[in-house]
């Protein structure tokens, strides 16, 4: 199912996805749904693959109630793709729930943050020299799938700009 009213701001780690996302909210008057995975992990020492499903799932929960709520635009720190890419990567193998979501949640539109901004430590980040790899497996699935996409690149407002401009001509669309 096609959600045009939904925006995906996506990518690697440490990529500006939630500035990203909190900054489109604030310029367009709307909310924007967090990424769920920090607080379900902040008390964690390890995670494994079925942290990875609950995540998603309540990822997914927190953007449809959201969603639901407002019902108008909103922009979604990560998605079903985050996880698909995380549990393909460090598990070498994907649940059907995620691969079956990501293949019928489809977003308006993915802002795919391309990794050329610096990688700031955080104790949740593991992949501070292979952000391109991962960017490519990103790229590839929302290609595969033939899903709307714009990179996203630049820093500091050059990035917001760039991401702004993509959101308006994908809202003249719809």
């Amino acid at each position: 199912m096609l959600h045009k009213n939904r925006i995906s701001i996506t990518g690697p780690e440490s990529c500006g996805k939630s500035l990203l996302a909190k900054q489109l909210a604030e310029y367009y008057n709307t909310n924007y749904c967090e990424e769920v995975s920090r607080n379900y992990l902040k008390n964690k020492t390890a995670y494994d693959y079925e942290d990875i499903l609950e995540i998603a799932k309540l990822q997914l929960k927190k953007e449809n109630d959201l969603y639901e709520a407002r019902n108008s635009i909103i922009f979604c720190d990560t998605d079903i793709l985050v996880n698909l890419i995380w549990s393909k990567y460090v598990f070498n193998k994907v649940d059907n729930w995620i691969t079956d979501k990501f293949t019928k949640h489809e977003y308006g539109l993915y802002l795919l943050c391309y990794p050329d901004i610096e990688w700031e430590f955080d104790p949740l980040r593991e992949n501070p020299t292979n952000r391109e790899e991962l960017f490519q497996l990103y790229e590839n699935e929302l290609k595969t799938f033939g899903y709307n996409y714009v990179i996203i690149r630049g820093k500091g407002n050059k990035r917001i700009l760039s991401a702004v401009n993509a959101v308006n001509k994908y809202l003249s669309t719809i």
